[in-house]
């Protein structure tokens, strides 16, 4: 019967007792290696003998049983072979490291943890860990790293300025993160010294002028930057003096008798001992250096900038400290320099600083044998640092610098808001001048002139009106010296020409039977340089229809006695074409009277000044009246008529006619008035006063 046998392959002999093994022998235990079939000793060979049967050689079925591992052992076993290899990396790792528990107690650190902080790591454990990194020295950092010990933060870094128990100083960047299943943290401490020290140098290099070594305009706004901000949070954490609790000497509350040291220091204590909430600012320019660099180079200039440096560091070291130091010297970029002042105490420090940095620079400079004398143009600005920005304390520093320097130069200037109020309208007038023309904002009065004997009006001036949108009706001298600046004046002009010109011949169709008037338009010595004046005016005559002798154009003394060139070419054109010139405002200038036998002129206008002087006929000044007759004998022995300005009282114009002067403009007569008005007084019978 064929099958598998259920005994042993080579059972024992019936009656023999296996023997015990010997100690030669291995246990073996089946389950600790792999199977194999037994193998017949090298003696029990035998040859093969021949089967006839084909039926299968007795072997095993299966090899033996074994007991199966269970999984999470082997897991177990495998958690404790990873434990005992990171517990391995974290001794022998080169980052400083320590376990934290939720409480922010150590539990355990590496060699290199007690390394960097000068300790055993072995003594470190059971310590705040926040106290041995700096972790509590501020809120924000604080507040932080508790957020990541509850779990609400998934990490966070820092960088720390610890204190190493030989007495150096390292910078350390301290990293906090959990360790995952776990509530403990990981906190890691790496060195970062170099790297700081390498950072600084970077930074100074970047933050400094390599010419003077002082600060320059970045780290400049950057501090003035960071002084506004920490005095705008002093201002919103002070205290009101009259919320503080009031007390006697001995410390018991009191509600009477004030003390006077307490009312007048209050607003003092308010912001902190030696800080004042204040800002100063002086910002200087050197006067004349690009003469300096122009004539011996840049090399001496860039010594004489490294000098000036030196002697304005001095100033601000001598001037006082504030709790950041000495005040900060920066150079801004040219011959362009600044010293600020934080927690100043009033203008007049600003004031007593400026004047020390005058004096020190007023010294001369020995540049290598080269000696040099400057001088500086200082603007100083001091306010309350709340509410101010640094775009603010910078623009009014230079248009205080700016006045410094057209009041003279060589001195300093304190900024002044009305003045400063009047420049900002006049940067808004300058602004709009040019649309304002486009839009039809200007108008023109016209003020008569009027003979003197007779009282008949013989022309008018004509005088432009800015109807401004936000300022009301300006008069011309808001506004055409803006214009003669900007370059407007040529489109404002030609549009005032062609405006007077046209009114004056409408005012001659209108009354044909009377004697014609002629129109008197100022001109500015622009026009004629900026635009083809005689063209502009031939071609407004024409356009017109006005007669050439029916217009008068006025230029003031200064601008006519300077004439040469093109501006006498042009003057003598117009008068070839019968244009009649005046000199206005004549005796205020240049007076050179032999100018008056070479240029085309036919009128002369006497400046107010000498007319005020007939005004108090009681107490008249004789030398006014002698002045007066002069010119005006002088100017009828060269053909020329002249007309007195500012006539306001019938005494004056009874002098005037006495002395000879021809025709009269002023308040006497009629104010600047509408087209309108002049038209009546054209039409009218009976004369103005005379």
């Amino acid at each position: 019967m064929s099958g598998t046998p259920e005994g042993p392959v080579h059972p024992e002999p019936p009656g023999v007792t296996p023997a015990e093994p010997t100690l030669t022998e291995r246990h073996v235990d089946p389950c600790t290696v792999p199977y194999a079939e037994p193998r017949a000793e090298p003696s029990a060979v035998r040859p093969p003998e021949r089967r006839t049967d084909r039926r299968p050689e007795h072997r095993p079925a299966h090899p033996p049983e074994c007991p199966r591992e269970d999984p999470e052992d082997r897991a177990a076993r495998r958690r404790e072979a990873e434990l005992r290899d990171y517990s391995a990396a974290f001794r022998a790792a080169q980052l400083a490291m320590a376990v934290v528990d939720q409480n922010g107690v150590v539990v355990d650190a590496n060699d290199s943890f007690g390394t960097l902080l000068g300790a055993e790591a072995a003594s470190l454990r059971r310590q705040a860990a926040a106290d041995l990194v700096d972790l509590a020295s501020d809120g924000r950092t604080w507040h932080a790293y508790r957020e990541v010990l509850r779990g609400h933060r998934n990490r966070f870094r820092c960088t720390r300025r610890l204190k190493h128990p030989d007495g150096r100083s390292l910078w350390a960047e301290v990293t906090v993160s959990p360790v995952p299943d776990s509530r403990r943290v990981l906190l890691s401490i790496a060195d970062i010294s170099d790297r700081r020290e390498l950072q600084a140098r970077l930074r100074h290099l970047q933050m400094h002028d390599p010419v003077t070594r002082l600060p320059n305009r970045t780290l400049f706004f950057e501090r003035l930057s960071a002084a506004l901000e920490t005095a705008a949070q002093d201002a919103e954490h002070a205290l009101d003096p009259h919320d503080l609790p009031e007390t006697r000497a001995d410390g018991d509350a009191r509600g009477d008798d004030p003390d006077p040291w307490e009312s007048s220091h209050a607003s003092y204590r308010s912001y902190g001992y030696g800080r004042t909430g204040r800002i100063g600012l002086c910002y200087l320019d050197l006067d004349g250096f690009k003469a300096v660099n122009d004539t011996l180079g840049h090399r001496v200039g860039d010594r004489l900038l490294a000098a000036v440096a030196a002697r304005l560091t001095e100033c601000a070291d001598s001037d006082g400290y504030t709790r950041h130091g000495g005040h900060l010297v920066a150079r801004l970029g040219g011959d362009e320099f600044a010293i600020l002042v934080e927690d100043s105490t009033g203008t007049e420090q600003l004031a007593d600083l400026a004047r020390s940095v005058l004096r020190a620079l007023q010294r001369p400079f020995d540049l290598g044998g080269q000696r040099l004398s400057v001088s500086a143009s200082i603007g100083v600005v001091e306010r309350l640092a709340h509410g101010t920005t640094a775009t603010g304390l910078m623009q009014a520093a230079d248009t205080t610098l700016y006045w410094a320097k057209a009041d003279g130069k060589a001195r300093w200037t304190l900024f002044d808001p009305e003045r400063n109020a009047h420049r900002m309208t006049r940067q808004s007038l300058s602004s709009t001048l040019r649309p304002a023309v486009e839009r039809g904002e200007f108008t023109l009065e016209y003020q008569p002139l009027v003979g003197l004997t007779d009282g008949a009006v013989r022309g008018v001036e004509a005088l432009v009106r800015w109807n401004h949108p936000q300022f009301g009706v300006l008069a011309p001298n808001r506004f055409i010296g803006i214009a003669e600046e900007d370059g407007s004046i040529v489109e404002l002009g030609r549009w005032v020409l062609r405006t007077a010109c046209r009114q004056a011949r409408q005012w001659q169709k209108d009354h044909p039977r009377e004697r014609p008037i002629f129109v008197s338009v100022n001109v500015a010595v622009r026009q004629v340089w900026d635009s083809d004046l005689v063209a502009d005016v031939a071609g407004i005559l024409a356009d017109t229809g006005l007669a050439p002798h029916l217009l008068q154009l006025e230029l003031t003394e200064s601008a006519v006695m300077g004439s040469a060139g093109r501006p006498l070419q042009a003057l003598q054109a117009l008068s070839d074409m019968g244009v009649r010139i005046a000199i206005d405002d004549f005796g205020t200038g240049y007076s050179n009277l032999a100018y008056l036998s070479r240029l085309p002129v036919s009128v002369l206008k006497l400046d107010g000044s000498f007319v005020r002087g007939f005004q108090d006929e009681e107490h008249a000044n004789p030398a006014d009246e002698l002045i007066v007759e002069a010119l005006v004998q002088l100017a009828h022995r060269l053909g020329l008529t002249v007309t007195a300005e500012c006539v306001e009282t019938s005494g004056q114009a009874s002098r005037l006619r006495r002395i000879g002067c021809d025709t009269g403009q002023g308040w006497l007569y009629s104010r600047a008035v509408a087209p309108d008005r002049i038209a009546e007084l054209i039409g009218g019978t009976e004369p103005l006063r005379v």
